[in-house]
């Protein structure tokens, strides 16, 4: 395996002198080792360089390097190993993430401020796989970048501190970096964020087209800043009406819609589709609930067209903070992650000198994890079910990820709910140390993700029953390990998406086999499958010094399992990205992997984030 130079390694992560790495560059070495994998894994012989803790850094830190290179026009990429199978369908894999991470005026900002860059892989029967990237043009993109050359970043984001740009009073928290998800839906090419409008690109050059408010936000918005505004001269005239707004989210309302410009409702990156009814289903959660001891939600649904069908809003009496989600026929599920506000965090956080993501703390202070089932069809909402009283888990988590969930019928009126997803411990989730990121020295460090603090602590998959009777009351709940054999790291649950919202077999989830001395946890080096149905699992490992991004399913018809599997492979002590396609009846043999695709060595890209596949 090559080894990049000093010279080389700085040229790929900015293509100038990095303040992020001061260690120095791995040996020159390499040694003939012998890998055996986990349950459901072959032997394999593979070239291998010291496992040492330099390596694990460089490996680390090179994961998240910039890429200002763009992809005017599409390039074909070459197969390095295998051949794209003959009944590989047409379509696009549309992956998002973050591509600048340093500008050129000494700021590093936390992975999930990095600007959103897209990445597209078209698969085309007669043509190969052609690739394409380009940024995001959103307005903190524009700011901060403009026409030249040169980035200077004015926005502070939410999870970091700028040491090149204002910091003292910069109220630009609000970055809509576009970075999180990804959605082709109704004709669109959507790029989605965690508090703002979805970016519309084309799907053919990957240029933005612009904000697609789809929820009516700018409206919504500008009636926002006009209540707040009233309500200032409200409490100027000395007088408050009963029954008007609470005050305390009055004043939360005021402090981030007007003071930090967020907007009044902020859309979730992590959407779903329906595949019986042929929705998309969206949520969005008021921009004050980050600050008040309650939590908004409003949850659409669009048919094929952005024709909205559905919307149904809920307020709870709980500061929650929310990722990923999920639904059934009857419901829409929130997996309620406890949060607190920080005084101390808040108050730094107001100058500017501590990142804003600070205000907030995890709140351990109950052993249960909050459930809501909150009504979706006529009959739930009529069933007179409490939903403001949440079922409660019997573990601690904080969830992180959602690959499926779906109701069965127990008969007499009774439902069975199921929820396979990826969650973590309190504990072992920090909101400003995620990445190992640290604003102070300019470093990712990586002991933060792999710090030994017990297997039940990091992130893993489980399996949730509820059991509910004809009255809607939990008559039982528990939570237990999706598979008997992969007690490892795992997140990024996919599944065959033609099984959402019913009864599925399979999981497909990113994992860390533990190969590594110094990164044993993060970032991933494996697909592993979970049979749900027998709790056994089968492994799929990269060789040497790779990681893998998140696996999504790709359908070809007949059973569950029939179809690949496709995913980002990130060798970066080679400075290469290759797009690997696996078969996933073949997970955990040795044929498993059927094409390896390489990007050219100059668009070599950062991790990125969620993934879509479209069919053409």
């Amino acid at each position: 395996m090559a080894v990049c130079t000093m010279a080389t390694m700085h040229a790929a992560v900015h293509h100038h002198h990095h303040p992020l790495l001061h260690v120095p560059p791995p040996p020159r070495h390499r040694a003939r080792v012998v890998v055996r994998g986990a349950a459901g894994t072959t032997a394999a012989t593979v070239t291998s360089e010291p496992d040492t803790f330099s390596n694990a850094f460089w490996d680390y830190n090179l994961l998240f390097r910039s890429q200002r290179a763009e992809t005017s026009d599409p390039v074909q990429l070459r197969v390095v190993e295998g051949a794209i199978p003959a009944d590989f369908p047409a379509g696009t894999y549309y992956l998002a993430g973050p591509g600048m991470f340093s500008d050129d005026h000494g700021s590093i900002v936390h992975p999930l401020d990095g600007h959103g860059y897209l990445r597209s892989f078209r698969f085309h029967p007669d043509h190969g796989v052609h690739y394409s990237a380009r940024y995001v043009e959103t307005a903190a993109k524009s700011e901060e970048k403009g026409d030249g050359a040169s980035w200077r970043f004015t926005h502070r984001g939410p999870f970091s501190v700028l040491q090149g740009g204002h910091r003292v009073g910069n109220v630009k928290v609000m970055k809509n970096v576009a970075n999180t998800s990804v959605l082709w839906w109704g004709g669109r090419l959507l790029c989605l964020w965690e508090g703002g409008m979805p970016y519309e690109l084309d799907p053919n050059t990957l240029e933005t087209i612009g904000p697609f408010d789809l929820l009516g936000l700018a409206d919504e918005a500008a009636a926002a800043q006009g209540r707040v505004a009233g309500r200032q001269r409200q409490r100027r005239r000395g007088w408050w009406r009963p029954g008007s707004t609470w005050p305390p989210a009055c004043c939360a309302q005021f402090s981030v819609v007007r003071v930090f410009s967020m907007p009044p409702k902020r859309l979730l990156a992590h959407y779903k589709v329906d595949p019986k009814r042929n929705r998309l289903l969206m949520v969005a959660c008021n921009a004050e609930d980050m600050l008040l001891p309650r939590a908004n939600f409003t949850f659409y649904e669009f048919d094929a067209g952005f024709g909205l069908v559905q919307k149904r809003e809920f307020v709870l009496p709980a500061h929650l903070m929310i990722h990923d989600w999920a639904f059934t026929d009857s419901h829409y599920v929130v997996l309620g992650n406890r949060i607190k506000l920080d005084i101390p965090g808040s108050a730094l956080a107001m100058t500017g000198t501590y990142p804003m993501i600070g205000a907030l703390q995890l709140d351990p202070s109950k052993e249960t994890t909050p459930i809501y089932l909150l009504p979706r069809s006529t009959e739930a909402l009529a069933s007179g079910r409490d939903w403001t009283v949440p079922v409660e888990a019997p573990a601690q988590m904080w969830s992180m990820h959602v690959g499926n969930a779906f109701e069965e019928d127990l008969g007499r009126g009774g439902l069975d709910i199921r929820l396979h997803m990826s969650a973590c411990s309190y504990e072992w989730f920090q909101f400003h140390r995620m990445f190992g990121y640290n604003w102070k020295n300019k470093k990712l460090d990586p002991t933060f993700m792999n710090a030994p603090r017990g297997k039940e602590l990091l992130p893993r998959l489980v399996q949730v029953a509820i059991e509910l009777d004809k009255r809607g009351s939990c008559r039982r709940c528990s939570v237990k390990r999706m598979s008997y054999q992969w007690n490892k790291p795992a997140d990024f649950p996919a599944i065959n998406p033609n099984y959402a919202n019913k009864r599925s077999r399979f999981i497909y989830a990113g994992g860390a086999s533990g190969s590594r001395k110094f990164l044993p946890y993060f970032p991933f080096d494996s697909v592993v499958k979970v049979d749900v149905s027998d709790g056994t699992s089968r492994l799929w490992s990269c060789e040497g010094r790779k990681f893998v991004g998140e696996p999504v399913f790709i359908p070809t018809g007949g059973g569950e399992d029939h179809g690949y599997v496709i995913l980002v492979e990130y060798a970066v002590s080679e400075d290469r990205c290759n797009l690997v396609v696996l078969d996933a009846r073949k997970i955990g043999k040795k044929s498993a992997l059927v094409a390896k695709l390489q990007v050219p060595k100059h668009l070599t890209f950062p991790m990125g984030f969620h993934g879509f596949w479209a069919d053409e």
